[in-house]
């Protein structure tokens, strides 16, 4: 007997064709988290030459801000696969789409608390008074870029999950060339108008976060299946925004954990010595910038696979989330080569330091494989946002991640810098092998449960 069309594994024209689709909709996602990395550059480097005690206070308060947008952007991320759903049903859409702007404003509001709250961390950690001095309103003015960027990531988060990326990009490009103007003009000034400084740049930060959301938002009522659908805010629906968030929320916790760990594995670095120190930073930066391919990638499959849920086609799903594994280990090695190739140019566009450059050089062997085990646990964790189980993520970052934290100085007090990548590695690996056993045994729940439609 022949196998049915839900478990018949797909041909190999189909499966290139998933990987064709996959590019086509990551990249714009690619593009737009680059370019909004090249205006943080823009940022520190206008604010470096403005005045060191602004630098200081703009990275104190970045230290929060960031953790705070990426845990707000893991929380809509939730909200793909419910968009991703009804992406032929606008009546059934715009409840989802009400319900998830009433989740950004939810964790937008926690983000914003924590950043106004950095005055007070600054003081607690022992930060120099002159530090803290030179904020300013800057706290403040980031506090609502969070806010207003959740409510951009609302729409930004329905238009990945109609599978409409471009329209992601056009949202972000347009918000990132503001920010690169404004802090240009507004942190030191232009012809006889005077800079505003450290204000300046949160001033650009914030108009920056608020076209991007105008932009999504303006995407979102014209270019899609809802254009000409009442989209207000509305009632919230508690029951409704926490379905959502349970999906959402776990997320947002393992962003959390992600950073936290980051940030004990800095430390850890920092005591081995400065040239260590300098070398890891440098690593991190290279690492995070190859693994957001992977990133985009994750997010581009979840409306891919939203037909086989429906169906409950498991192996549609799994042919899904392989697709997106092969275009990640595919864009990861594309850009290890460029980085292997150009490595000395690369590496001297972070640090003149030939001890620490010499660091790093040592390190990309491990630096990549670090990439390529990061890149392939994350196509899986959004495979798990796909079919809206992100529990088991959480629960493997947390023992994962958790045993590194636990490691990382007692490691790097044996080994150095090594010693602490390879940590990474391991853990990474582990993650892998978590991540894919969760994907497998969830999904195939799907089949076992005969339940196809599958959760909507």
């Amino acid at each position: 007997m022949g196998l049915s069309p839900q478990t018949a594994p797909p041909s190999g024209a189909a499966d290139r064709g998933l990987v064709r689709r996959t590019i086509a909709a990551a990249l714009p996602l690619y593009l737009t988290m680059i370019a909004s990395s090249v205006a943080g550059l823009v940022d520190t480097a206008v604010l470096g030459r403005h005045a060191t005690a602004s630098l200081a206070a703009f990275a104190l308060t970045m230290a929060v801000y960031t953790p705070a947008t990426a845990t707000v952007a893991g929380a809509m991320r939730g909200v793909m696969p419910f968009v991703a759903a009804h992406d032929d049903d606008p009546d059934a859409l715009v409840p989802v789409v009400r319900n998830g702007t009433w989740l950004g404003i939810l964790t937008g509001t926690l983000g914003a608390v924590a950043v106004c709250a950095v005055p007070l961390i600054g003081l607690a950690s022992g930060v120099p008074q002159e530090t803290l001095s030179a904020l300013g309103p800057l706290p403040a003015l980031l506090a609502a870029s969070v806010l207003v960027a959740a409510v951009g990531n609302s729409a930004t988060s329905t238009l990945v999950g109609l599978g409409r990326s471009r329209l992601v990009m056009r949202a972000g490009t347009a918000g990132t060339a503001a920010a690169v103007v404004l802090s240009l003009v507004l942190v030191n000034g232009v012809g006889p108008i005077d800079g505003l400084g450290l204000p300046g740049a949160g001033v650009a930060m914030l108009v920056s976060s608020l076209i991007s959301a105008v932009v999504a938002h303006w995407g979102l009522r014209r270019s899609t299946l809802l254009a000409g659908r009442p989209l207000g805010l509305g009632r919230p629906h508690p029951r409704a925004v926490l379905e959502l968030a349970g999906v959402g929320l776990p997320l947002a916790a393992t962003v959390l954990i992600k950073f936290a760990v980051l940030g004990v594995l800095a430390v850890a670095a920092a005591r081995v010595g400065t040239v260590a120190a300098a070398a890891h930073s440098i690593a991190v930066s290279l690492v995070a910038l190859m693994f957001t391919a992977a990133v985009a990638i994750g997010q581009a499959t979840i409306p891919l696979m939203a037909p086989h849920l429906k169906t409950g086609n498991v192996q549609g799903l799994r042919a899904g989330v392989r697709a997106g594994a092969k275009t990640a280990l595919g864009a990861v090695a594309l850009l290890g080569c460029v980085l292997a190739v150009l490595r000395e140019p690369v590496l001297s566009l972070f640090t003149h330091d030939p001890a620490a450059r010499d660091q790093v050089l040592a390190l990309i062997p491990l630096l990549l494989l670090v990439v390529v085990t990061d890149a392939l646990q994350a196509v899986f964790g959004f495979g798990l946002i796909a079919i809206r189980n992100t529990v088991p993520s959480l629960v493997a970052f947390a023992v994962c991640y958790g045993l590194l934290a636990l490691a990382a100085v007692p490691l790097s007090a044996l080994g150095g810098l090594n010693a602490l990548w390879l940590a990474l590695l391991v853990a990474n690996v582990l993650l892998v092998v978590g991540q894919v056993g969760f994907f497998h045994q969830r999904s195939g729940r799907l089949a076992a449960s005969g339940t196809p439609a599958a959760r909507t």
